[in-house]
């Protein structure tokens, strides 16, 4: 639940958003702390794997020993570095393990083809500039540089995105904890890394257009894989959870069925898998079919069914959404959606009310 403050905001940080459970844990929180942390690693693990005692939810649905050891390397002086699919959750995990350590998620640096090592470190005013030369009042400081001076986690998101020259930017940073500003004299010339201070990066290993990391910047790093979650029940309870939320941050009431989730999270493991509970082989599309993605085509079916239908998530509705998530990668994919359809829907139609709203669908595949 949102706490006020962060009703008109579309997307709050997970501090704000969790504030209440962050206090509880702060107040019952008797485990050893770090320096510079906010939380002591049990209570960031009560945090994002969950505490009944206390009231708090799970967020994070997956491997818990996986928070153990990204929690333990986050103390160490390695950075961090979650790889894995896109839609396993890596950003989710980054922002609520710095919200927990750091009490502070929003010092990032999101990577892309363009960024440029100013946006990393720092840059400068440049009014200020021309009117008083380099001085500490003309600095802007970037992302890695205010966490270094704050203590905090920095968050750098699609790491692999950025070309190899500025993400080696990152290795004197890692090793030595120190930035150096050149243009600047005396103490404002250098900033040690406080205490609390470490670089939690995030890549994704199907997207087009990555980077190969230098070996002298892997060693900086820990790698840690975040897979896709393999338990069904785990699955569904997700969606649920997840599109739930954000039907009540929209403020939109629909009926979404336990039985409509489950045909949604059995639809996304069989195009993911290729292979049905049943034992049917399909062809994988080359779409991403993450839990994520799931939890937009549930979301994106509550809106339909509230705006343009009778308030009941059924069949059909996903099924729209799910045809557009799996062909906006590839066109191609089209011809094996519509083999899933033929083959699998169309004998799970026949005994289930909901597959054949699915079926019915099909005619949005040929326009």
């Amino acid at each position: 639940m949102a706490q006020s403050g962060t009703a008109a905001v579309l997307r709050a940080p997970a501090e704000q958003v969790h504030a209440d459970e962050l206090a509880r844990l702060r107040e019952k929180d008797a485990g050893p702390c770090p320096q510079g942390w906010k939380l002591s690693p049990r209570a960031v693990r009560s945090f994002i794997v969950g505490d009944d005692r206390l009231g708090v939810r799970r967020k994070f649905y997956g491997d818990d020993a996986l928070i153990d050891r990204c929690i333990v390397t986050l103390m160490s002086d390695r950075g961090l570095l979650l790889v894995g699919e896109p839609g396993t959750a890596k950003s989710m995990l980054s922002e609520l393990l710095a919200a927990a350590i750091s009490g502070h998620s929003v010092c990032i640096v999101q990577g892309t083809a363009g960024t440029t090592e100013d946006q990393i470190k720092y840059s400068w005013n440049y009014a200020l500039l021309l009117a008083e030369g380099p001085t500490p009042r003309a600095l802007v400081g970037g992302p890695i540089h205010e966490a270094m001076r704050q203590g905090v986690l920095c968050r750098f998101e699609e790491v692999t995105r950025v070309q190899p020259e500025i993400q080696d930017s990152l290795i004197s940073l890692l090793s030595d904890k120190v930035l150096h500003v050149p243009e600047l004299d005396g103490d404002a010339s250098v900033v040690f890394a406080q205490r609390g201070f470490n670089v939690l990066a995030t890549a994704n290993i199907r997207d087009r257009g990555v980077h190969e990391m230098s070996s002298a910047l892997k060693r900086r790093f820990n790698f840690e894989t975040v897979r896709p979650i393999d338990d069904r029940k785990l699955e569904v309870r997700l969606v649920r959870e997840q599109t739930e939320a954000l039907l009540a941050r929209a403020q939109v009431e629909v009926d979404f069925d336990a039985d409509v989730v489950e045909l949604l999270v059995t639809a996304f493991n069989d195009l993911r898998n290729g292979v049905t509970s049943e034992g049917t082989v399909i062809e994988k599309p080359t779409a991403v079919m993450s839990s994520a993605e799931a939890v937009s085509v549930g979301y994106a079916a509550c809106l339909d069914a509230h705006y343009f239908g009778n308030g009941a998530v059924g069949g059909d509705h996903v099924a729209r959404q799910l045809i557009g998530t799996v062909l906006k990668d590839n066109p191609d994919d089209g011809k094996k959606l519509r083999h899933y359809f033929d083959v699998v829907v169309k004998q799970r139609a026949q005994r289930h009310a909901q597959w054949r709203r699915v079926l019915d669908a099909r005619r949005e595949l040929e326009r």
